[in-house]
């Protein structure tokens, strides 16, 4: 799961090199897949449930599950959130950036600080003996104290064969059953906090695929995958 991870990390490193207006997001996809080749690993996306590209690129509006096009273009100003997926000798690695395309607002650089930054705030709590629930308060608190606001339906999970194991892991306290959950040394898990500005509602697109914010605010999508060790949390999906 390292090397599944250090090759997400890798794919990253080339996509934020990649990123620049009048670059289209299947230009992005494409420098995704060849990374992924050149280190023996396949996209985990790839169709999954019929999903027709190695990423996922989501612009401004777009939460998730944006799916790669040629015309669509990266314009100066915009945020891309770009969530890869990588299997590796049977094992999964998963991370989500946001990126800004040239100069962008005030509004969305503290969005993509807020949202990085509970996603430290969460990885800090991954520590064996803390509960699932531990993450979720950390990321919760650290967004709506600033006034920001937490996705409900898509959450961080457990990966390591499959791209979605158990346990679930929300972003907000819940009654859920796996908020109990005690981590445990050797516990691999995705954290992936998503954030809004306007609400924290969304809706899906006709293509059935493309997550947008209800009131198309401004979203911000960070992810890493975490494992939970004797010495405190590991983060994977890092070169």
């Amino acid at each position: 799961m390292r090397e599944a991870g250090r090759i997400v990390a890798r794919v990253h490193v080339a996509l934020k090199e990649a990123i620049a207006p009048g670059v289209s997001t299947f230009e992005l996809d494409q420098v995704a897949a060849d990374v992924l080749a050149k280190h023996g690993a396949t996209s985990s996306f790839l169709g999954y449930r019929g999903y027709p590209a190695h990423i996922c690129t989501s612009i401004n509006e777009e939460l998730v599950h944006g799916i790669p096009n040629k015309g669509r273009i990266l314009q100066e100003g915009d945020i891309v959130s770009i969530d890869v997926g990588a299997l590796y000798r049977g094992f999964i690695g998963d991370s989500g950036w946001t990126y800004a395309v040239g100069t962008i607002s005030s509004d969305a650089q503290r969005l993509m600080a807020v949202t990085e930054a509970s996603l430290f705030a969460g990885i800090e709590q991954a520590i064996a003996g803390n509960r699932v629930r531990d993450i979720s308060a950390a990321v919760q608190h650290y967004v709506e104290s600033r006034d920001m606001h937490i996705v409900r339906e898509y959450t961080g999970h457990g990966v390591g064969r499959s791209m979605h194991e158990a346990p679930q892991v929300l972003n907000y306290v819940a009654g859920d059953i796996d908020g109990d959950l005690v981590l445990q040394p050797g516990l691999v898990i995705a954290l992936e906090p998503m954030v809004q500005l306007g609400t924290w509602e969304t809706r899906t697109l006709k293509d059935k695929w493309t997550v947008i914010s209800r009131d198309h605010s401004l979203n911000a999508h960070f992810e890493h995958t975490i494992a939970v060790t004797n010495k405190g949390p590991e983060i994977l999906t890092l070169l």
